[in-house]
């Protein structure tokens, strides 16, 4: 996995739940930069902000996984609920 990848992946954990809040500061922020620079980059910043809304609601919908995780077989052991095992040769 590479590094973007598992930054996306981060964000999509913290962003879990906290939608509204996230896209108010991004809101927030794109107005802070607009007052400061007098709206000279007010498309810029409206692009920037409507980017970071979108990947703030993409990110609800795609569904999380837990990484795969194989355990040895052992002998006489059953298998953890919800998990198959194939038997070894």
């Amino acid at each position: 996995m590479g590094l973007l990848d598992d930054l996306k992946g981060k964000a999509q954990q913290v962003i879990g739940g906290n939608e509204q809040a996230i896209k108010d500061g991004i809101e927030k922020a794109g107005d802070f930069v607009d007052s400061k620079t007098d709206g000279k980059y007010a498309d810029k910043v409206d692009a920037v902000q409507k980017g970071a809304s979108d990947f703030v609601d993409q990110a609800d919908d795609r569904p999380t996984t837990a990484p795969v995780v194989e355990r040895p077989l052992v002998a006489d052991e059953p298998p953890v609920a919800g998990e198959t095992r194939q038997q070894g040769l």
